[in-house]
């Protein structure tokens, strides 16, 4: 069965990154396809190429101006048979405006200002944001970390069964908006406090070593366990297809990377296949 991935979202959030790194996994990639033309782009495919399987087309650089086109075309591919997704990449106001005024290019929404075209733009693709299956919040992402995430869930062709993944993440970086369920692991004693191990991450023996010799670290993860356990089949039975599991401390440098990697291996022995990402590992 042909699917369809239609990658929406604010300009400036990183559509032709994400657009990259599909078309590097084998997606045929259609770039800036007018909404009111997605509705048929399955004859078009037919013409080019009727052998792609897996399809991603990009919508929305004029800036959400026919965002009303983008929603009844969803649901004429749908209609049709194919598995149709929605990819939609937002930031914060402040990264949107910092970039935009960073390459000098002008924004696709007229406007008095950047920030008055970036505050409309997100009003005008508010209902296609709403239909999406999957956000992704760009504002704390490298071009390197987005290609990453963006693989992490669709870069394999695996079926429609629960795609899973686990993100560590620094508090005082933000938290990580596209996370289904957080979890906060500033209870435990930190590493960066015992000079010894401050230098290393939770991707080293010495700190993983101490993390996990706590005795509430076990605990944790084995309610933890626990709970995913009830919760993973749950949310597959009620049709989701992505859950972002979010292990949060204070840097995100050494709990959250011991906790998301230890997690990342109780969920694969529960027969999951999660994707493991450290967002702030390297800050």
């Amino acid at each position: 069965m042909i699917e369809y991935l239609v990658i929406a979202g604010m300009s400036g959030a990183g559509r032709s990154t994400a657009a990259a790194a599909l078309e590097d996994a084998g997606w045929y990639v259609i770039d800036n396809m007018p909404p009111s033309l997605l509705a048929g782009v399955d004859s078009a495919l037919g013409q080019i190429d009727s052998g792609q399987q897996r399809v991603a087309v990009v919508v929305g650089r004029g800036g959400g101006g026919q965002v009303a086109d983008v929603l009844p075309a969803l649901d004429v591919l749908a209609e049709r048979g194919y598995r149709v997704r929605v990819l939609y990449l937002d930031a914060p106001q402040d990264v949107l405006v910092r970039r935009y005024e960073g390459t000098r290019r002008r924004h696709p929404i007229a406007g008095t200002g950047v920030e008055e075209a970036v505050a409309d733009e997100r009003r005008l693709l508010e209902p296609v944001r709403n239909r999406a299956d999957v956000v992704l919040d760009t504002g704390q992402l490298n071009v390197n970390q987005l290609r990453t995430r963006v693989l992490s869930l669709f870069g394999q062709q695996d079926g429609e069964g629960l795609h899973t993944s686990v993100v560590s993440f620094g508090y005082k970086h933000g938290l990580p908006l596209d996370a289904d369920l957080v979890f906060d692991c500033r209870f435990l004693p930190n590493p960066n406090w015992v000079e010894e191990l401050r230098p290393f991450t939770g991707l080293d023996a010495p700190v993983r070593a101490y993390v996990l010799q706590q005795k509430e670290t076990t605990r944790f993860l084995d309610q933890l366990d626990e709970l995913l356990g009830t919760l993973l089949p749950a949310f597959e039975a009620e049709g989701k297809s992505y859950l972002t599991v979010a292990m949060g401390c204070t840097g995100g440098r050494h709990r959250s990377v011991v906790l998301a990697e230890e997690l990342a291996t109780r969920l694969a022995a529960r027969g999951a296949r999660p994707i493991v990402s450290h967002r702030d590992l390297d800050r």
